[in-house]
C-alpha cells in the first residue's frame, strides 16, 4: 500500500473521494474543476497536447475520448503527440497556440501558471480528492493537476543484472559502478544508457534530489544553500553518479545518437540493462519488450544506489500537471477531459502508475519498494518560487537537459575540463545567484 496514504483498494479509494458512486457513468464532475453538472450541457471540440507519442500511435488515447465520450457526448476530443515535448510545447506557449489541455512544461516557473492557465479550484479543496496539489498551486489557486505520481530511481532489465550474477540492489553508488561494471563483462547489454540525444531523459535526475539525504525538505533547501554540488548535498552525489557512469565508460558509446523509441526496445529486450528514469517508464518499457517478443516480467525498478541510516530512499512527487489553456475557447469542455482522464479512465492502473487520486493502492511493479521498506518521501514545495528563479539566474537549468549534457560531454572527454572544476564552476553561479535573492 502506499504509505502516508489512507489504505484502500483503488475503487474504494476512488468512490470515497469522489461521492460514493464507482458504477454507470462514473462519479459526478468534481467541483472546482468541471463547473457544469451536467454533462449533457458540456460541448465544444478541444486539443490535448501530450507527451505519450506511442499512444496517440498506438490509438489508445483515441480509445479513451471514446469512452470519454459515453459520459460527454458533445465534446470532440483530438491529440497532438510532441516526441520534444518540452520545447516543443514551450514554444507553442511562447506563440500562444498550445491547445485546450496540455501538460505543464517543467521549465515552466510556477508564478507564470496563471498567465498560462485556467484556475481548477481552491487548492485547500482539492486537496481533499488529489495528491500533489501544492505543485500545481498558486496563491491557493490551483493551475495544474497530475494523474499520476512517480517515484524515482532506475528501470532496469532483471534478467541482465541476473545474467551478471547480480542478485541484491546495489546500496552504494561503488556497488552499482561494480554491477554496472560485472554487465559489461558478462553480458552482451550496455550497462546504462543516458538517453543524451533526446535531452528530456537527463533531467530525470534532477527528481532524485532528496534521496541521498532522504529529505523531504531537500529542493526547498537549494534555497538557502550556496553550493549545492558542494561534497554531501545531494547534487553532489547524484550528478557524481552519472559523471562516473560515463566517465567508466559504462554507457553508450556514441550518446550523441541515442534515440528515446529506440531505447524502449533496448532495455525491453536485454541490449541495455539500466536507465534512470522514474517509476513511469515501467509500463513503456514493458509494452516495448512484449512487443519485441520478449518478457515484460523481465523489466524492474529500483531506488538510486544510495542508502541513509540502513534505508534506501524514494522521493514521491507528481509526474506532467494537466493544465487547461486560460484562453480556451471551450474551458467546460477541457475541465471535463481533465477530470475524467485522472479519475476515471483507468490510465494510472494501465500504465502501473501511482494514481494521483488520494488513497489508490500502488501498482504491483513497485510493491517491491514496500516490500524492502524503502522510504518513499514526498517533497515540499514552499521554496519553489525562489529556487526556480535561483536556478534561472544562474542559467543552470534544473529542469533542462544543457548542464547534464555538459556534464556527461566532460565524462566522455568530447568536452574540455573535469568534474571538479565543472561542480566549481556550478557552485559559483549558483551561490551568486542565491546571494542576490536574498
Amino acid at each position: 500500500m502506499r504509505r502516508g496514504w489512507a489504505a484502500l483498494g483503488s475503487a474504494t479509494a476512488l468512490a470515497l473521494a469522489l461521492g460514493g458512486c464507482t458504477g454507470g457513468g462514473g462519479p459526478a464532475p468534481l467541483k472546482g474543476v468541471v463547473a457544469e453538472a451536467d454533462p449533457s450541457k458540456v460541448s465544444g471540440s478541444i486539443t490535448v497536447l501530450t507527451n505519450r507519442v506511442d499512444q496517440v500511435n498506438s490509438g489508445l488515447l483515441k480509445k479513451y475520448a471514446a469512452e470519454f465520450n459515453e459520459l460527454y457526448p458533445k465534446v470532440k476530443v483530438s491529440f497532438e503527440g510532441f516526441v520534444d515535448y518540452e520545447g516543443e510545447v514551450g514554444k507553442r506557449l511562447a506563440g500562444g497556440d498550445y491547445g485546450d489541455v496540455l501538460l505543464i512544461p517543467d521549465g515552466l516557473p510556477a508564478g507564470q501558471f496563471p498567465t498560462y492557465f485556467a484556475s481548477l479550484g481552491n487548492s485547500r479543496e482539492l486537496s481533499d480528492t488529489f495528491d500533489y496539489i501544492d505543485y500545481g498551486t498558486v496563491d491557493e489557486r490551483v493551475y495544474g493537476i497530475a494523474s499520476i505520481g512517480i517515484a524515482s530511481g532506475m528501470v532496469y532489465n532483471k534478467a541482465v543484472w541476473a545474467e551478471a550474477g547480480i542478485t541484491e540492489w546495489p546500496a552504494t553508488p561503488d556497488r552499482f559502478l561494480a554491477d554496472l561494471q560485472a554487465i559489461r563483462e558478462r553480458t552482451q547489454a550496455i550497462p546504462y544508457y543516458t538517453n543524451y540525444h533526446d535531452g528530456w531523459p537527463l533531467r530525470q535526475w534532477t527528481d532524485a534530489i532528496g534521496v541521498p539525504s532522504c529529505d523531504n525538505t531537500a529542493r526547498d533547501r537549494l534555497a538557502s544553500t550556496a553550493a549545492p554540488w558542494a561534497p554531501g548535498g545531494d547534487l553532489y552525489e547524484i550528478d557524481g553518479l552519472l559523471y562516473r557512469i560515463v566517465h567508466g565508460k559504462l554507457a553508450e558509446s556514441e550518446p550523441q545518437t541515442t534515440d528515446w523509441e529506440q531505447s524502449k526496445k533496448l532495455l525491453g529486450t536485454g541490449r541495455v540493462a539500466t536507465m534512470e528514469l522514474g517509476s513511469w517508464a515501467i509500463a513503456q518499457m514493458r509494452e516495448a519488450a512484449r512487443d519485441a517478443g520478449a518478457d515484460p516480467d523481465d523489466i524492474g525498478f529500483m531506488p538510486l544506489p544510495v542508502q541513509h541510516d540502513g534505508h534506501f530512499c524514494t522521493v514521491v512527487q507528481p509526474d506532467y500537471k494537466y493544465a487547461v489553456n486560460v484562453h480556451s475557447a471551450h474551458q467546460d469542455a477541457a475541465k471535463a477531459w481533465l477530470e475524467w482522464y485522472i479519475t476515471r479512465s483507468g490510465s494510472a492502473a494501465a500504465d502501473e502508475s501511482i494514481s494521483a487520486v488520494r488513497g489508490a493502492e500502488l501498482p504491483a511493479s513497485l510493491q517491491p519498494l514496500d516490500d524492502r521498506a524503502v522510504r518513499m518521501i514526498p517533497q515540499t514545495r514552499e521554496q519553489l518560487a525562489k529556487v526556480d528563479a535561483i536556478d534561472r539566474a544562474a542559467g543552470i537549468g534544473l529542469d533542462a537537459p544543457d548542464y547534464r549534457r555538459k556534464l556527461v560531454d566532460l565524462a566522455a572527454g568530447t568536452a574540455p575540463g573535469d568534474l571538479d572544476s565543472y561542480f566549481a564552476d556550478l557552485n559559483r553561479r549558483w551561490g551568486r545567484a542565491q546571494k542576490a535573492a536574498g
